[in-house]
């Protein structure tokens, strides 16, 4: 069983979610908050990427930790954020595009990562690890969700759906993307009652974005537990949304190749001709089309590659015993393809292969080959949520970027804070 808490957010008074509220911290570049900073002067960058305004500074050192803790509280004592008198759950919902996606914004439970409850699908670097460690550790806060998957449940959904009907938003942002974000928070209380007591019967949640904040959170605690002292039990909470597997969007991370040695690209195609039905891939306007598999029959492993200004869809067979991560898609052009012919043996550390969300335009990955920067592109199906969620079950770990979840929340509409 799982646990979720209210807690008092810390959000952007009345009138400020539109100048604060941004991308989260690991989408950007240093070099591209600043940009956003220029634009937007209250940027919650400033607080999640404070690296960004002193580009002469370590960005690991004390003093950038320390800067984000100053402008966070300087922004709580100038009132451009408040911090809600009462605990309680939050409706988070996204409109984008033609979907709309609900979850709960709350508190989830470090002991409950530690102990398998909350599950996860991919390995943390230590690096990054570290990095938010230290930045939840100096702030004393959770600044950025761990967005959280449960199985579809009918009556989380009527109850989210009740506590939003003939309601105006607490907090509506539009992002650059084009997506609505909304805040509601829930104010029946025997709807609060009943969704604490619905989780208690979900036997376990799924990471579905933010594995390293949470380990971070749990790092946190480890810290502060250190030589038997005892922490609050605020401490041992950390900032979700958790979702319904059907309130979530799979696509497929793409990757990107610096260069094909020792292979020039017509042998590399001879090559991947040589285990894969290829064929040249065509549909109406390129800069525009979707990739959609052709080829191959049902479970058979497709991808399309983009070299030399041409798309090809890629079809290997399927081989029944593979067990799920060995029947990933991403599983099969690492050891099929990527360490027989290029010799790219490390997916995580290897500086010729770079990744590219799925959500991205296509012509985002042709633009980068056509340019030169890279060499070749390769575009994944999506994997199923299910997949994802059976692979946790027996506590397998996914390739790198097998997975691009959305929706994709803002940092700066909710804080919770560790004590």
């Amino acid at each position: 069983m799982v646990h979720i808490y209210p807690f008092k957010a810390v959000r952007p008074a009345s009138g400020k979610a539109e100048e604060i509220a941004t991308v989260p911290y690991d989408v950007v570049s240093a070099e591209e908050a600043r940009e956003i900073i220029g634009k937007k002067p209250l940027s919650f960058l400033r607080i999640s990427r404070s690296d960004a305004l002193v580009p002469d500074k370590d960005p690991y050192s004390t003093e950038i930790y320390e800067l984000s803790r100053k402008i966070f509280d300087e922004y709580r004592r100038e009132g451009f954020f408040i911090q809600d008198e009462t605990a309680t759950l939050y409706v988070y919902r996204i409109h984008d595009g033609d979907r709309t996606y609900t979850g709960i914004a709350c508190c989830a439970d470090t002991r409950e990562y530690e102990s398998g409850e909350i599950r996860r699908h991919e390995l943390t670097r230590y690096d990054k690890e570290e990095d938010r460690t230290r930045h939840i550790d100096t702030m004393n806060a959770n600044t950025g969700p761990v967005v959280l998957l449960h199985g579809t449940h009918a009556e989380i959904k009527t109850i989210l759906a009740r506590s939003t009907e003939s309601r105006e938003p607490e907090m509506v942002v539009h992002a650059e993307n084009g997506s609505i974000h909304e805040i509601f928070p829930i104010t029946d209380e025997a709807d609060l009652a009943r969704l604490l007591e619905i989780f208690v019967s979900i036997p376990a949640l799924y990471i579905a974005d933010g594995h390293h904040r949470c380990k971070s959170a749990v790092n946190v605690v480890e810290k502060r537990s250190r030589d038997g002292h005892k922490v609050p039990e605020e401490t041992h909470h950390f900032l979700s949304v958790i979702f319904a597997e059907d309130e979530v969007k799979v696509h497929g991370y793409s990757r990107l190749l610096t260069d094909l040695s020792p292979l020039d690209p017509d042998v590399f195609l001879k090559k991947v001709s040589d285990i894969a039905h290829v064929a040249p891939y065509n549909d109406g306007d390129r800069t525009q089309f979707t990739l959609t598999p052709k080829l191959g029959g049902k479970g058979d492993h497709v991808f399309h590659l983009y070299v030399k200004g041409k798309w090809y869809e890629c079809v290997i067979p399927r081989n029944p015993k593979n067990n799920d991560i060995k029947a990933l898609d991403v599983s099969i052009l690492q050891e099929q393809i990527l360490i027989p012919f290029l010799g790219i043996k490390d997916p995580r550390g290897d500086p010729r292969l770079q990744y590219l969300g799925g959500a991205r335009p296509v012509r985002d990955l042709m633009t980068k080959v056509d340019s030169g920067e890279y060499a070749a592109a390769i575009a994944m199906q999506p994997i199923d949520v299910r997949t994802v969620f059976s692979i946790a079950d027996t506590g397998g770990i996914m390739p790198p970027k097998s997975t691009w979840f959305e929706p994709k929340l803002l940092s700066g509409l909710l804080v919770h804070l560790l004590e």
